[in-house]
């Protein structure tokens, strides 16, 4: 009797101790789930290869850090009134908690409001790929555009020389990017009497823009020595207008962004040259970022993202695939 009692005892004591686990192990799932940190994530737009690879670093990281994220944008780069309903949607929003807000602000002014109204909340938020005219904000993560203007030109004076005439083919005007790039590419070219601007055109990050303002220059000038394109966009519109009217190798053509059209072109030697930037980065450190600053961990205020020169010679570098497809190393 005392033998079976004390298997009953045992096996009491092991069926309390599995339902122990059991209980345990369920409330740490709730409590890890109760704790899970929600992360809005408004970019400029959904669309192209630098904010695919955007949101490719971040999802990387919300994998990471274990965060969720919702994943907003204005269907045109250009829509700041979009952005900053959708800032304000996500601050306000009653169902689901957003805990930060990671955002690449389409205007340098537009959103400062808005930025202040989630700072007044308690709400970090983390500027990524461009810049605000506030100091209300966690942390800036963003291309070092002066210096990668300043590439272009050098690029140009190493293809080109002294002299020649060119076109730019800029992508938002009134863009803090845009504007930073033209003013990188001016402080080398301007240096030179030698090169001339004959024109400066924004395709507005719409490739069949650039493309046909491109080929319409081209088809009234055959003086044009080179065009340079400050963004993927752009450059991709650029690129096929010059591919289209074979005058590779002819009018020069210096891009910005690494998608894979623009790689294409490189090997065809229809692109010289390429400033590429690191958007997985962005994207990764933003989300990254953000979960520091909710768990008030120190960030930088401000974080610059390099930028490299890729030609046909030098792309297939171990250190430059691994920029060019973060994604696979």
């Amino acid at each position: 009797m005392k033998y079976k009692g004390s298997l009953l005892l045992t096996f009491c004591c092991l069926i309390i101790l599995l339902q122990s686990c059991f209980t345990d192990k369920n409330m740490n799932v709730d409590v890890n789930n109760a704790h899970k940190k929600n992360i809005a994530f408004i970019s400029k737009t959904n669309y192209g290869y630098h904010w695919a690879t955007v949101k490719q670093g971040a999802n990387v990281a919300a994998r990471e850090f274990n965060v969720d994220i919702d994943f907003m944008a204005p269907d045109v780069e250009e829509d700041a009134d979009e952005q900053i309903n959708l800032v304000n949607n996500a601050i306000d929003n009653k169902d689901k908690v957003v805990d930060a807000i990671v955002l690449a602000a389409s205007d340098y002014n537009k959103l400062v409001g808005v930025i202040e109204k989630a700072y007044q909340r308690n709400i970090p938020v983390i500027i990524i790929d461009s810049q605000v005219n506030t100091n209300k904000i966690s942390s800036n993560i963003i291309t070092d555009n002066f210096e990668a203007g300043k590439s272009m030109g050098n690029v140009l004076l190493d293809i080109c020389g002294k002299t020649a005439n060119i076109v730019i083919m800029s992508f938002v005007k009134g863009s803090i990017n845009a504007k930073q790039r033209e003013e990188g590419l001016n402080s080398v070219i301007l240096k030179y009497p030698g090169i001339k601007i004959v024109s400066k055109e924004y395709c507005y990050s719409d490739t069949n823009l650039a493309y046909n303002i491109i080929k319409n220059i081209l088809l009234k000038n055959n003086n044009i020595d080179a065009v340079i394109a400050l963004n993927d966009i752009a450059s991709e519109g650029v690129a096929l207008a010059i591919d289209e009217l074979n005058l590779e190798g002819k009018v020069k053509v210096i891009a910005f962004g690494s998608t894979t059209q623009e790689l294409n072109y490189l090997e065809k030697s229809v692109i010289n040259a390429i400033v590429i930037e690191n958007p997985f980065s962005i994207g990764y450190l933003g989300v990254k970022f953000a979960v520091d600053a909710i768990e008030n961990k120190k960030i930088p205020n401000k974080y610059l993202i390099e930028t490299k020169v890729i030609d046909k010679n030098n792309m297939y570098l171990p250190e430059n695939q691994r920029m060019l497809f973060p994604f696979v190393w």
